[in-house]
């Protein structure tokens, strides 16, 4: 569902209103909005989002032990082998690559999962739900993928509501490096790499459109270097 985009301004003044409240600085004045006035946002299909994860969540069981020969056979059987990247293709097979930063993939993943509304907030003061496991693919039973998704019924949330976020996740991304950067305590249990996660995640999820935006990155092209 494409829809016009709030007020960029309005939302910014939301997202510094929110980082002064956590005590956290704010970024400077020429800090660039996320989109303009008269983009129009939606969020990626719904399959699509729920394909990215399965494949995070396989990803984390084979950080913590899931044999690669039961990986591949699970992506096989769900016909997920194609939506998986080159980066985590080697990982999933032979174990390549940095393996922490497969972990961190954790707070990707619970991003992910507040866009199809199967964790009720996003709070960038709180840890990953523990029960969010319960709403992943029970590997270890064999549930496949089409199993799972009749199982949690998504409930994406309004493209109004997950733009917001990440214009938040965008400014708090900023003030957490400088934060730790400068030595500041941070507001919660949740440090710079977890929320640098879940911003990478809702740049993924949430599309803009308009005439300065490019045509929607792939997970592995999301670029978070601003």
């Amino acid at each position: 569902m494409r829809v016009p985009a709030p007020d960029p301004r309005a939302v910014r003044e939301a997202s510094l209103d929110e980082l002064s409240r956590l005590g956290l600085p704010l970024p400077p004045p020429q800090f660039p909005l996320v989109w303009e006035p008269g983009d129009e946002i939606e969020l990626r299909p719904t399959a699509e989002i729920e394909a990215r994860i399965a494949v995070l969540h396989l990803i984390l069981a084979r950080c913590f032990g899931m044999p690669p020969q039961a990986a591949m056979s699970w992506l096989l059987e769900s016909h997920l082998v194609e939506t998986v990247t080159p980066p985590e293709w080697q990982f999933v097979m032979g174990g390549k690559g940095d393996h922490r930063s497969f972990v961190l993939h954790h707070d990707a993943l619970f991003s992910l999962a507040w866009v199809l509304g199967l964790t009720k907030e996003l709070d960038p003061t709180v840890p990953v739900d523990e029960r969010l496991v319960e709403r992943m693919p029970n590997l270890v039973a064999g549930e496949t993928f089409p199993q799972w998704r009749a199982r949690i019924l998504a409930a994406p949330q309004h493209p109004g509501d997950a733009a917001a976020l990440l214009d938040l996740h965008y400014c708090l991304d900023w003030a957490y490096l400088e934060s730790e950067r400068a030595g500041r305590a941070l507001p919660g249990l949740v440090d710079a790499n977890a929320i640098g996660q879940r911003r990478w995640a809702l740049e993924w999820a949430v599309v803009l459109r308009g005439p300065y935006h490019d045509e929607p990155p792939g997970w592995e092209e999301v670029d978070l270097s601003t």
